[in-house]
Order: structure tokens, then sequence, then C-alpha cells
């Protein structure tokens, strides 16, 4: 996402507001938007517990027992602004509540962990959050401003080569390795996979089968050229996509289709319901018509994201819970937390895209 540090917040909107969308994007063969598998706890059971570790079959995401799975979860914002809420009552909350299966701490990297290493103990808190609540972390390296990976390539290796490390033999690990590689000069072939095989390579020394998941061109949005020149002889390993609904529609579901057909794994390890400026607004039709492309392609995300400075994609209004403490209530969402929780919660009936009774 191509993020300015600071967004305007627009009001805060009802979801009775989806009543009026009857009917605009087909359904599934039972009409409606409800998997009872998104669930954090099932029967007493953690996600983790229910799934165990996780493995790539085709372009599938899935369990230990090799049934294709899709996680949903929530990203964090930068750690360097908002790392308060990379902690385990904010994280415990949105298991329970908003039945997060998924936590993703995003340590950037310029600006971030490379002039201040000390953001590593955020992650480290998320992982450790995760482990005891039975949830999947994904360990975001958060390519950004620096858009070539190659450039701040020794720090990464050093980075996942500790997390590996200590962490490698923990079923909740997935190591995103690469953000958004961005720029006109910064290729697949030049940059992107000879960083993502320099990076595997680290991590498989001491974690040879957690899910590692490779950034593609153009702020993660070209999955085309890597499903035309994919990793080699490593098992695995997946790609993102990230989109913002507001900004992106069928031209990009049109080209993860292609590259699926080209056998590549997909995972969505960022997305939000508004511009790619992460402002404009809150696109519910257009997000619901998302959330059935990738319920239908299997394909697992992260929504952007936990904050409260304003931004129509942050899920908390301006200044609420400044404390990070979790337990939020109604008037502490923006429009999107409002809307996010719904989807997670299962509480969406997409056929009249009406929040259910």
């Amino acid at each position: 996402m191509k993020k300015s540090s600071v967004f305007k917040l627009n009001s805060v909107l009802s979801l009775v507001l989806f009543s009026a969308l009857i009917g605009l994007v087909s359904c599934g063969s039972n009409g409606q938007y409800k998997n009872d598998t998104h669930l954090a706890i099932e029967d007493g059971k953690t996600v983790v517990e229910r799934y165990g570790s996780l493995q790539v079959i085709g372009t599938d995401l899935c369990d230990q027992n090799g049934n294709p799975v899709q996680l949903r979860g929530m990203s964090s914002h930068g750690l360097q602004w908002y790392g308060k809420y990379a902690n385990k009552d904010v994280i415990t909350w949105l298991r329970d509540d908003w039945n997060c299966q998924l936590w993703r701490p995003a340590l950037y990297t310029q600006g971030g962990y490379i002039g201040n290493p000390v953001l590593k103990e955020k992650v480290i808190d998320s992982i450790e959050a995760c482990i005891d609540n039975g949830m999947y972390v994904l360990v975001d390296w958060h390519v950004l401003g620096d858009k070539d990976p190659l450039l701040y390539a020794v720090d990464a290796e050093d980075f996942f080569t500790e997390i590996a490390q200590k962490y490698g033999d923990k079923a909740n690990i997935i190591y995103e390795i690469c953000n958004e590689p961005n720029g006109k000069d910064v290729t697949w072939e030049k940059n992107i996979k000879p960083y993502a095989q320099r990076i595997i390579k680290a991590i498989r020394k001491y974690d040879p089968d957690n899910i590692i998941i490779v950034g593609t061109p153009n702020w993660s949005g070209d999955v085309i050229s890597p499903s035309n020149d994919p990793i080699r002889d490593e098992k695995n390993i997946m790609y993102t996509i990230h989109f913002y609904t507001g900004s992106h529609g069928k031209e990009r579901q049109r080209e993860i289709k292609l590259a699926m057909a080209n056998g590549l794994p997909i995972f969505a390890t960022e997305w939000g319901c508004t511009k790619d400026s992460g402002d404009g607004g809150v696109f519910e039709k257009e997000t619901l018509q998302w959330m059935e492309f990738l319920k239908e392609n299997n394909i697992s995300w992260a929504n952007w994201s936990v904050n409260n400075k304003g931004e129509d994609s942050g899920i908390l209004v301006f200044n609420a819970d400044r404390n990070a403490k979790g337990n939020w209530k109604d008037s502490d969402l923006s429009k999107a937390g409002k809307f996010i929780r719904a989807i997670m919660r299962n509480e969406l009936d997409i056929s009249n895209w009406k929040k259910k009774k």
C-alpha cells in the first residue's frame, strides 16, 4: 500500500447501508457468505490445535492432514508508530471477539527496524502472544520506502535466522520475507527472486517446513511475473498479493486467477477496504465481492490495520483505546472496524448484504 503517515478521518456510517446493496454480486450455492471453519476457537480447540503445521499442496494452503484451509486475520500498522497494539491483550481480544486466526506484526525496515532494532521486541511479543493464544503469526519484513529488498538483505538474513532458530519448531510461524518491493528498477528477476532465494536458504537451515511467503513486484501487486518464473525446488513457498478494494478490482482478480492457473500459491498478506492510500472511504460492495473471490479460491488474508490514527482503513476511530487494551466498544470502532469485524465474525449474509439479526 502506498501510504502517507497521516490520513483524515471520514465520518462513521452505519452498517445499515449494506441493505441498499442487494443483489449486486453473485453468491455461492447456498447464497450466504458463511464458513463455520473460520473460527479462532472451535470445540475448545484453537486454530493451531486444529490445523497444526501448515503445508502447501498445489495452490492451496492446507492443514497438517492435507485439507485446504483459509486463514483470516488482522495486521498491525507500522510497529514504530502503533506497536502498542502488538500486545497480548489486543491479540487475545481479536481472537476471542473478532474470531481472528492470524496476526501480522508489520516491522517496517526503512524508518523502522534498520534505525531502531529494538522494534524486534514488538515482533517477539506478537509471536509469543500468538503461540500462547493458538494463533498463526505472519512475521512481516515490511519493505516499502526502501523499494529494493536487496538493500537490507544482510539485516533480513540476520533477522530471519534469529526468528527461525528461536521459533522454527512452532507450527504458528509464517514468514513474510518482503512486504512491498516497488519501483521501476526493482524487478522479479534481478531483485526480488534473488533476495527471496537468499532468505529462504537462511530460514531453511533452522526451519525446514513452515510456510514462507515471498513478496511480488509493484507493491506486491504483480503475481504474473513470479508465476512465469517461480522459485523451484523449495517446498511450502507462497507468494503475496496486496489489494485495496477501492483501487483494485476485476483486473487484479483476473491476474490472480491466471497466476494460480500457472500453479502459483497465493496469500493476501495485506488488503484494505479503502483506496490504496488508506483513505477515500470504505467500499462495502467491492469488499464483499473480494471476500467471495478469496473464499472461492481458498486465499488466506490479513486486513490492514489495527490503529487509531483516524485513517479510513484503520479499525479504530481517532484516539480510541489509547492504552491498547482491546475490549473495544462499538463506539471505538471506525466504519471499517465495524465492517471487518462483522466479516470475521461471519455475521454478513452475502445474499442481501446486511448484518444478520
